[in-house]
């Protein structure tokens, strides 16, 4: 009689298994590698160098539309996102097998970071282009209309005295502000997929626990997310837009795959 039990490492299928560990591995990281490398006198800030900057700022270069999604912000990010990890991934990479599942996480999670761009780029661009103008001009007067926007980053003077150096200085940092990190864009490309593979699955939410439809689950997150995008609250710092990007390519990758069911 075989009275075998797999333990609950085991039990993990091996690609949700391995971006756990990396995932964790890179949080601690995080945390130790400030103090470790302070010793030698080098300033090493990962966030800064993994997370995902914007694409017209002097730090972001393409690597960061992957990396960034093995960083996190806290523990209660990184626990969040792994839960959802582990809960998603492992039935999705039982039904589709390690390598598709692989490419469905990371296209989703670069997908995120691409409509998170766009977002960036269309929010930023009346700032840019009058700071491009004062720059031109000499002159930060062109900026007054947007001194009460940069002031939520920048303690500022009278923004009149600005001359070009000061100006051009103002605008890398400003560009160089925004930095998103986290796994989220990948974790609801997967509930995605849940939803529309098991539709008919019941999920629960931790704040509303009464059985739901995966299907209806989905679309609940969908609606929130693009609800809190567009609402854009003070002090809200989550990436919603990157949220429904991870969804929008999870959409697009299963339709393509769904024409071509045999790739793989």
């Amino acid at each position: 009689m075989n009275n075998y039990r797999p333990s609950f490492l085991s039990s993990i299928p091996p690609v949700v298994k391995n971006l756990i560990a990396i995932n964790a591995i890179l949080w601690l990281a995080t945390l130790l590698s400030p103090g470790i490398f302070r010793r030698w006198g080098i300033a090493l800030d990962l966030t800064d160098v993994l997370g995902m900057h914007y694409w017209a700022s002097d730090k972001f270069n393409l690597v960061q539309l992957i990396t960034y999604m093995f960083m996190h912000g806290g523990f209660g990010h990184l626990f969040f996102n792994m839960f959802a990890l582990y809960m998603f991934g492992g039935v999705l990479e039982n039904f589709w097998g390690p390598k598709r599942f692989l490419i469905y996480y990371l296209i989703t999670g670069i997908g995120a970071g691409v409509v998170q761009q766009i977002f960036w780029t269309v929010e930023y661009h009346q700032v840019v282009m009058a700071m491009n103008e004062a720059i031109t001009a000499n002159s930060g007067e062109h900026l007054l209309n947007y001194q009460h926007v940069l002031e939520k980053y920048f303690r500022l003077s009278s923004l009149t005295h600005f001359k070009a150096a000061d100006l051009i200085e103002l605008k890398r940092m400003f560009l160089n502000l925004p930095v998103t990190v986290g796994a989220s864009g990948s974790v609801f490309g997967l509930l995605l997929a849940f939803g529309w593979l098991f539709p008919d699955v019941k999920l629960m939410m931790l704040f509303f626990p009464v059985p739901i439809k995966a299907r209806i689950f989905v679309l609940i997150y969908g609606v929130a997310e693009l609800f809190l995008g567009v609402a854009n609250f003070s002090g809200d710092s989550v990436a919603h837009f990157a949220h429904l990007g991870g969804m929008l390519f999870g959409i697009i990758l299963i339709l393509i795959w769904k024409k071509r069911p045999y790739r793989f």
